[in-house]
């Protein structure tokens, strides 16, 4: 079972799926996408938040290799991914184009379609705010955009989290028949 959640900042997304993985019977596994970045004080409280938010599961922080972080976890343990809207930056920070990005997204949604055990994946809903004024602000919300729903078409349930509230979004040919 594949729960993917998404949501604008601060819409609870995060705490959601630290809340699943509480509620898990079984070993949970966090894995961050965030990397640490030096000299970035705010960014370096942000991650300690998150980390005294969760509790003591085994983290894997893994910036870029999403799907081979994913390959690793143990077959029943419960994987917390958090979040893609991070590690797609990541992604084109190191220089990869859209074919590339799309690429990992289908193989990060391959390797969770693989595992026995269930999942839950994090990322922000980019596509509802302000138009970014910049070239790479629109290729960055676009690529998202598409990564989401590469990652949403692979998943059981998709939650649209708002003020720490969710809404079921489904498939559209489902909906349509």
């Amino acid at each position: 079972m594949i729960t993917f959640l998404l949501g604008g900042a601060r819409s609870g997304k995060s705490a959601l799926a630290v809340e699943l993985g509480r509620r898990h019977d079984g070993p949970v596994v966090f894995v961050a996408t965030c990397p640490v970045v030096e000299d970035d004080d705010d960014l370096a409280t942000r991650i300690e938040r998150h980390r005294v938010s969760r509790p003591d599961w085994l983290t894997l922080e893994e910036p870029v290799e999403l799907a081979a972080a994913v390959e690793k976890v143990d077959g029943d343990a419960l994987t917390i991914v958090d979040c893609l809207t991070l590690w797609v930056s990541n992604l084109m920070f190191r220089g990869d184009d859209e074919p590339q990005v799309t690429g990992a997204a289908a193989a990060f949604a391959g390797a969770l379609l693989d595992r026995s055990g269930d999942a839950v994946v994090v990322s922000n809903e980019v596509g509802s705010g302000v138009h970014p004024e910049g070239e790479l602000g629109r290729q960055y919300r676009d690529l998202l955009g598409r990564v989401n729903q590469i990652v949403a078409a692979a998943s059981d349930t998709t939650l649209l989290v708002v003020a720490g509230r969710v809404v079921r979004l489904e498939d559209p040919w489902a909906v349509l028949g």
